[in-house]
C-alpha cells in the first residue's frame, strides 16, 4: 500500500458527499467540514431551508452543494435520489447517515405511530441508503466511506422517554458492524458516530436555556454540569470526527465506533 501524505490522506477534492439530514444541526456542521474540504455535496433532507442552506454553503466554501428533497424512510425517495446522484455525478464517494428524530416520550405514554416514525427514520432510512450508496459504489468501483451517526444511547440509556430513539441508535450501531462485514470484500468502509450531547438548534429548543435538567423535565439529562469536561458539544467536533473517519485516514478502520462525548460514558 502506497504511503500517502498528511494533505492526500484529506483530500475530498473531486469526492462526492451524500450528507442526510445536512441541513441543520450536527449535519450541517459536518456539510460546512466538507465543503471546506472541496468535496460536492448532496444535502438530503426534508427541511424546506435545505435550498437556501446549500446556496449558503456555495457561496461560502466555493464548493458545488446541492439539495434534494429527500423523505430518507421512502424506499421509492431513496432510490429516486440515488438515481439522480448517479445520473448527475456518475459516482458516490461518501455517504453520512445523519438524518433523524429524537422524541420524549414515556413507553407507558406512547403510542405505536411514534414508535414507528422514529424507527423508519433513524434505523429504516440508514438501511435504505446504505444499501443505496453501497450498490453504486459497487457498481462504479468505488472503495467508499460510510459514516452513521448513532448516539452514546446506542450503549447506554441518557434518560426516561427515549426508548424509541434508543431502539432505533442501538439498531443503527448493530446495523454498522453487520453490514461492515458484508462490504468489506467490496473494500467499503462503514463506522459510527456516538455523539454525547451536541449543541444544536433542537437541543437548545428542548432546553430553553435551563442549566440543569432538572429544571425543565423534556431538557437534555446529559446538562453540562453531568459532563466530565462540563460543556455540550459543537456540531464541528462531530464533523471532524466524521471527516476523519471518512478519509484515507482510517483506511484500516470498518465496524468500528468513535464516542464523542466529552467523557459522559465515563461516569
Amino acid at each position: 500500500m502506497t504511503k500517502k501524505t498528511f494533505i492526500e490522506l484529506f483530500n475530498f477534492a473531486n469526492k462526492v458527499v451524500i450528507i442526510t439530514g445536512g441541513s441543520m444541526g450536527i449535519g450541517y456542521g459536518i456539510a460546512k467540514r466538507f465543503a471546506e474540504a472541496g468535496s460536492t455535496i448532496i444535502l438530503a433532507d426534508v427541511n424546506k431551508d435545505g435550498k437556501k442552506k446549500a446556496e449558503l454553503l456555495t457561496k461560502t466554501y466555493g464548493s458545488k452543494v446541492f439539495f434534494v428533497k429527500t423523505d430518507i424512510s421512502s424506499e421509492k425517495e431513496v432510490i429516486k435520489l440515488f438515481k439522480t446522484v448517479e445520473k448527475t455525478f456518475k459516482k458516490i464517494d461518501v455517504l453520512v447517515n445523519n438524518a433523524g428524530i429524537y422524541p420524549i416520550k414515556p413507553v407507558l405514554e406512547m403510542d405505536l405511530a411514534l414508535w414507528e416514525k422514529t424507527q423508519a427514520i433513524n434505523l429504516r432510512g440508514t438501511f435504505l441508503c446504505s444499501r443505496e450508496a453501497a450498490k453504486l459504489m459497487i457498481k462504479t468501483g468505488i472503495s467508499g466511506s460510510i459514516v452513521n451517526i448513532a448516539s452514546v444511547d446506542a450503549l447506554h440509556p441518557s434518560s426516561i422517554g427515549l426508548a424509541a430513539y434508543d431502539a432505533s441508535k442501538h439498531g443503527v450501531w448493530g446495523f454498522t458492524k453487520n453490514f461492515a462485514l458484508e462490504t468489506a470484500k467490496h473494500n467499503i468502509r462503514i463506522n459510527c458516530i456516538a455523539p454525547g450531547g451536541i449543541r444544536t438548534e433542537g437541543v437548545e429548543k428542548m432546553s430553553q436555556g435551563a442549566t440543569k435538567a432538572a429544571e425543565n423535565p423534556d431538557a437534555p439529562s446529559f446538562a453540562p454540569m453531568d459532563v466530565p469536561m462540563k460543556r455540550m458539544g459543537e456540531p464541528d467536533e462531530i464533523a471532524t470526527a466524521t471527516i476523519f473517519l471518512a478519509s484515507d485516514a482510517a483506511s484500516y478502520m470498518t465496524g468500528s465506533m468513535m464516542v464523542v462525548d466529552g467523557g459522559l460514558l465515563l461516569k
